[in-house]
């Protein structure tokens, strides 16, 4: 079993916050405090370091106490930068990625990401859960990687590879099912818009 010293988070709040208006979207409020901070404090408990992903506002986001590190690719290009920001600067053998505007992921994320990597002997662990629809899809900003994937990313991206799903396709993954009995299913509901974002508060 990996040991959770040795798994690093990161929180993407690296995009452009298109669909809510261009606003900062991890710094909006949840409850009371920002998204980000939000998904910090509930990420904090199930790795041995943090860090976050951010492209504006860097100083609002150090503030949280923990390191914040910007693309290393231009133009916002998507989460996969955020990946790979977070790989070149992740000092454990694994990386976890979260969104920042999804606040009620679950607790045990981490726990059943390893566990799945481990049984499968995968290079990556991805989240899949059930939407709305009631099909159960992959979550691929929800992934724990092998830190040696990294060289794989570089040549993706540096490719010109944007989507998750192709650069994943490419290495052995494990798909986790977050549909069990007891699972929240709103625990992947990613608020894009201000009101998404309080319909989420009230429903709580």
């Amino acid at each position: 079993m990996i040991d959770t010293a040795e798994i690093t988070g990161v929180i993407l709040a690296g995009g452009r916050g298109s669909r809510m208006g261009g606003v900062d979207k991890g710094l909006q409020n949840f409850n009371g405090m920002p998204l980000a901070l939000h998904t910090l404090l509930r990420l904090q408990p199930q790795v041995g370091e943090i860090m976050i992903n951010a492209n504006r506002n860097l100083g609002a986001y150090e503030a949280f106490g923990v390191p914040v590190w910007p693309d290393v690719l231009s133009d916002y290009a998507g989460p996969l930068a955020g990946f790979l920001t977070a790989l070149e600067r992740c000092e454990t053998p694994w990386l976890v990625t979260v969104p920042c505007d999804t606040p009620l992921f679950p607790q045990d994320l981490v726990a059943r990401l390893a566990q799945a990597a481990t049984e499968q002997d995968a290079e990556i662990a991805m989240a899949a859960a059930c939407e709305e629809d009631g099909k159960v899809r992959t979550q691929p900003v929800f992934c724990l990687l092998r830190l040696d994937l990294l060289e794989s990313l570089v040549r993706f991206t540096h490719g010109g590879g944007r989507k998750i799903d192709a650069w994943t396709g490419q290495h052995r993954t494990a798909i986790v099912p977050f549909d069990a009995p007891g699972d929240d299913a709103r625990a992947f509901f990613n608020a894009n818009t201000l009101a998404e974002l309080h319909q989420l508060e009230r429903s709580k």
